[in-house]
């Protein structure tokens, strides 16, 4: 019989999706799944970009331009411009999704057996973009008693070894909701100007700073233009998951021509999708005024409930919708299958997403899951609920 590759072998699964099948055996048993596990909004898509789609006059849907239409890359340097951010659309490969993105900056820039240094915990499928490029992610711990804030350069530079080519970043952070100071990103700017490396940063989230914070993009750094790569996407911004409209996006003319080769090898990205997209730039700043409102009113309820739960620690996030869950289990993939597999209230359950998936550290993680509060407060409120008795009830089973 014909054998996989080893790589493929490698390739991790997701955290966030591994146990589905058990939460669609749930649904058939009449249980309802209250989806605590993933990132999908359920605010509303500006209806700008459906309107778009359906008004389109196109007769013929044929292949964009490798890069991404000008037309859009346009649009999206002059969105760039309103956030005081000098870019313009030849600085612009659009992708198909962030994660497109972040798989090319991997190809484009290291070298099988090469190294990327990320803070941890990180976004699970940067285990799987590595794996599937032949790169090693050499993870360095944050930690919930900190809040996940960046660790100290000296611990960074401990790590930098003749393989490091890259750091990479999320900012704000998935799944933590760490948001990054303007001095913790000037210290890796500082950082990989002196080692020359590329800095990755994953910015899909840079909308959703609460409490009066704000984000910090890498591209407002002076003197960074060779090091940065900026990674940026639709799909949370605008509630436009299923778009698959992303970018990658650099001053650095080698790091894009590269890129441009990768992007050319799969054609080109979605038409449809990007007609969506650059209606989308067009949303007023209301919608993300009333979004913002929204998820910080979400966030807090959420915290305030899980700090009801005895022997549980929730970090404090300022950006994205995820916060990190310290339970007072010794597995918490266990935990997370036992809620769907055997523990209902009412025929409700929560599915949420443990996680060590989210580490490359073996053994971190492994108390924790990531919750997205992505739901109504009513739904979040229950779902605590649901979370506190079945961990009274597992500790007892």
């Amino acid at each position: 019989m014909p054998t996989i590759s080893l790589k493929g072998s490698k390739m991790p699964s997701s955290p966030i999706r591994k146990l589905v099948p058990f939460a669609e055996t749930a649904k058939k048993r009449g249980i309802h799944v209250i989806h605590l596990n993933i990132g999908q909004p359920d605010i509303k898509t500006p209806k700008i970009a459906l309107d778009a789609v359906r008004n389109s006059k196109i007769e013929v849907l044929a292949y964009s331009r490798t890069e991404g239409s000008e037309e859009y890359r346009n649009k999206i340097a002059g969105y760039y411009g309103k956030h005081n951010l000098n870019i313009e659309s030849s600085d612009i490969i659009v992708t198909t999704g962030g994660s497109e993105a972040l798989s090319f900056a991997m190809g484009s820039i290291l070298d099988e057996g090469d190294e990327v240094i990320i803070p941890e915990p990180f976004y699970a499928n940067y285990n799987g973009f590595a794996t599937a490029n032949g790169v090693n992610v050499v993870p360095i711990v944050s930690k919930i008693e900190e809040n996940f804030a960046l660790p100290s350069i000296a611990e960074f530079e401990k790590l930098i070894s003749p393989k490091t080519k890259a750091v990479l970043i999320c900012n704000p952070g998935n799944p933590t909701g760490y948001l990054y100071t303007k001095e913790e990103i000037n210290q890796l700017a500082k950082l990989v100007k002196k080692h020359n490396l590329f800095l990755i940063a994953d910015e899909v989230y840079r909308e959703f700073a609460y409490d009066d914070k704000e984000h910090h993009s890498l591209l407002s750094v002076s003197g960074l233009e060779d090091n940065a790569i900026v990674i940026d996407s639709v799909s949370k911004r605008y509630s436009m998951c299923g778009a698959r409209i992303g970018c990658l996006v650099s001053k650095n003319k080698e790091v894009i021509q590269t890129t441009l080769k990768f992007a050319q090898a799969r054609l080109s990205p979605p038409t449809l999708a990007q007609i969506a997209s650059e209606a989308a730039l067009e949303t007023p700043q209301s919608y993300f005024d009333d979004v913002i409102k929204e998820y910080v009113s979400r966030r807090n309820l959420l915290i305030e409930e899980l700090q009801k739960i005895e022997g549980v620690k929730v970090a404090q996030p300022n950006g994205a919708f995820y916060c990190v869950v310290e339970l007072p289990v010794k597995d918490s993939d266990d935990f997370a299958q036992w809620l769907l597999e055997y523990f209902n209230i009412d025929g409700e359950t929560v599915m949420v997403a443990p996680a060590a998936g989210f580490y490359a550290s073996e053994g971190l993680g492994n108390n924790q899951i990531r919750i997205a509060y992505v739901l109504k407060k009513d739904q979040l409120k229950k779902a605590v609920q649901i979370l506190s008795e079945g961990l009274k009830q597992y500790h007892n089973s």
